[in-house]
């Protein structure tokens, strides 16, 4: 038997990683008044210029760790009466907020590059607000303008979080537990090498193609990451990783020469890691490659020190055993 194993790790996860119940609730009651202001807004004012708010993020989606201290909700503005370029767009967004909550103060409601953020004194609590393009296409389907370039990005909030949600039904607990452990996994890369790069919405996606096709044991959480790590470093990054639920595969773009190509379910022109060079995906391979061997060494080590230190690679120093 191995000294660490599954309730290790769900033990960890319960101390350190998991965003606990009672502050996803006292963040979701704020949240919800800033939406219950905005919606309140939009019935009151013809003209006013937001259609609707809907939250997004990794805590909506059941995915996000204990120290995520901000929430993303996504705000729908009718494109017809707001800029189509940032920082305009942004400015314009703010100022719909200021009109809804008028009793926040100013510093409290801050344009940023690509969102407006809007600061709970009380608990220190950040939303980000995003502005989204609506033309009225049917399930939320909008547009995110590039902070990068300008361009328009066809995107819908409600069709990522169906999603994930779907894919959670599929998979009860351990999908959602395991996106966790390699988030955290990645928050540990990149205090290690500032030039580690491996997002959040990648590492959900990767963790759904694995499932989808049965590469990983889900149940057994050392078992699924060892697994995971070896995906990765038997070359899963070099196929092309894409969903049909929204989009016929007939559509699929051909694999082009991009480093990584994972695409984003609602919109195949949208490589989610786009940005990534092959130095990238080198470091992503070579750090999975580094998590994968402490995990397997770790399986056969007969001393339990031994064996969590192991681990702590992988982990970070907070990995405890289970006492």
């Amino acid at each position: 038997m191995p000294q660490i194993g599954h309730a290790d790790l769900v033990a960890f996860a319960g101390n350190k990683v998991n965003l606990k119940k009672i502050e996803v609730d006292d963040q979701r009651a704020q949240v919800n008044r800033l939406r219950e202001r905005i919606s309140a807004k939009i019935s009151a004012t013809p003209g006013y210029g937001l259609v609707k708010s809907l939250h997004a993020g990794s805590v909506a989606k059941g995915t996000a760790l204990s120290t995520v201290h901000d929430r993303d909700l996504a705000v729908y503005v009718k494109a017809e009466q707001a800029p189509e370029e940032t920082p305009a767009l942004v400015e314009w967004v703010r100022e719909r907020i200021v009109e809804a909550y008028p009793t926040l103060a100013e510093d409290q409601i801050v344009a940023k590059t690509n969102c407006v953020t809007v600061t709970f004194v009380s608990t220190g609590l950040e939303v980000d607000v995003v502005p989204v393009l609506y033309e009225g296409d049917p399930n939320d389907i909008g547009y995110l303008v590039s902070k990068v370039t300008g361009e328009k990005l066809k995107t819908s909030v409600r069709q990522h979080l169906d999603f994930i949600r779907g894919r959670k039904k599929d998979h009860p607990i351990h999908l959602a537990q395991l996106i966790r452990f390699t988030k955290w996994w990645a928050k540990q890369q990149a205090k290690r090498d500032a030039s580690f790069k491996c997002k959040s919405f990648m590492l959900e996606l990767l963790w759904v193609h694995v499932a989808d096709h049965g590469l990983v044991e889900l149940d057994d959480y050392a078992v699924a990451l060892e697994q995971f790590f070896a995906f990765i470093v038997n070359g899963g990054l070099e196929d092309q990783i894409a969903f049909t639920d929204f989009q016929p595969a007939s559509e699929l773009p051909a694999r082009g020469t991009s480093a990584i190509q994972v695409l984003d379910p609602v919109n195949f022109e949208n490589n989610v890691a786009e940005h990534y060079e092959m130095h990238h995906r080198d470091l992503l391979v070579a750090a999975s490659q580094e998590a994968f061997n402490a995990i397997s060494t770790a399986y056969y080590e007969p001393a339990k020190g031994q064996a969590v230190e192991l681990w702590q690679d992988v982990l970070g120093t907070s990995f405890k055993a289970a006492s």
